[in-house]
């Protein structure tokens, strides 16, 4: 890194209204206070309402899919689609080590194991090459058509690619793999709403896709998720068991089997429904905030992750590339030193200590940019 200063001058000028600069921040107006307020109004708050109602039909048409199931969060999400694909114990589950912790974790929720599959660099999402390559060395087909891990006996039952930084990963050719082998493909589009693969938007590729409207996402409700699907009958069980698998009744209490309070309270649905309203918006502003990242890295012979062609991006957190660990963890140190917040990407799920025995295929190329990828400050304009 050439000059410090001169880049912590240069972020600083794109965000000139914050002394301490965030990685990501929400942004909200009168219009998201007066959907909090209508809601209040209403005196529905809790777990059923018309914002709800009205966020599950606008996630839908906005992903373009038949089916949106509004959820308490993104990791809710995850572990709902996992189980209504059938991920119980003695099942495993590929994903990928670069990734955040709550796709690993929504796995062992189910008691299913996780196996980490590498990334590719163009995407930094799973690498459907290396994918194909264990399915194709470590895998068999059982006489039901069940896919098997020759190593552990484990009967393989999902795929969960991560669209990292809300690039969309190569999901047509890990559809392929998977579907071959009789394998769901889950999308955890979490950070990915609004980006799209060709004409597809995220979310509505894969057989379930999961959204998360956490404080730091492109919207944002406080907390809350979104599953997506095209099959009535994966939403229909979704939304049963996200609400308490309680058999519809006027007065009576009789629920048929464990299900999950994973209902997203009302008040919440109301924020969500008013920040989904802008989010053109806010994709054109960090689409805009990209290119001006790009440019001025480009001037210092610095690489900006950027997304492949045929794919928009929702940019959700912008990323550069830097030699080496060493030059990364210097940048870390004096940018957040002078209060521009910027963050490593996650340490490998492999290299914790609850996942180190899982199975991996190496991780080289996660790895290779676990210690050169650096997130810089990617809020949109204040509205």
């Amino acid at each position: 890194m050439k000059n410090i200063d001169e880049t912590v001058a240069f972020i600083k000028g794109l965000f000139p209204d914050d002394s301490l600069i965030p990685l990501h921040e929400p942004r909200f107006d009168e219009s998201d206070k007066q959907a909090l307020l209508d809601c209040v109004n209403t005196t529905f708050v809790s777990s059923v309402g018309e914002f709800v109602d009205r966020l599950e039909r606008e996630i839908a048409d906005f992903c373009g899919v038949g089916h949106a199931i509004a959820v308490v969060n993104g990791t809710a999400a995850l572990h709902t689609a996992l189980v209504v694909s059938g991920v119980g114990a003695e099942h495993e589950v590929i994903t990928q080590a670069l990734t955040f912790v709550a796709t690993a974790n929504a796995i062992c929720y189910c008691g299913a194991d996780p196996i980490f599959i590498d990334v590719d660099l163009d995407s930094m999402a799973l690498d459907p090459i290396a994918l194909e390559k264990f399915l194709m060395t470590s895998t068999f087909q059982d006489k039901n058509g069940v896919c098997t891990n020759k190593l552990t006996g484990k009967k393989i039952k999902a795929c969960i690619p991560m669209h990292t930084f809300g690039h969309v990963s190569k999901m047509d050719e890990i559809i392929q793999a998977c579907h071959r082998r009789n394998i769901t493909v889950i999308e955890d589009a979490a950070e990915a709403l609004g980006s799209s693969l060709g004409a597809r938007k995220a979310g509505s590729i894969g057989d379930i896709g999961t959204f998360s409207f956490n404080g730091n996402k492109i919207i944002t409700c406080g907390g809350g998720g979104i599953i997506t699907t095209n099959d009535p009958s994966i939403a229909k069980l979704a939304k049963h068991l996200t609400t308490t698998a309680k058999v519809p009744h006027k007065f009576d209490y009789f629920h048929d089997q464990i299900g999950f309070n994973y209902r997203l309270p009302n008040l919440n649905a109301s924020l969500a429904c008013s920040q989904l309203a802008k989010i053109d918006y806010f994709i054109e502003q960090k689409q805009k905030l990209a290119r001006k990242y790009e440019a001025f890295f480009a001037e210092q012979g610095i690489t900006s992750f950027k997304p492949r062609e045929g794919i928009k991006s929702n940019y959700w957190l912008n990323a550069i590339i830097l030699e080496s660990r060493e030059d990364r963890d210097h940048f870390l140190k004096l940018t957040n030193e002078k209060g521009v917040m910027t963050r490593p990407i996650w340490k490998l799920m492999s290299e914790l200590p609850m996942f180190a025995k899982c199975q991996t295929d190496g991780l080289e190329q996660s790895r290779y940019l676990a210690d050169r990828v650096v997130n810089l400050p990617s809020s949109a304009p204040r509205l």
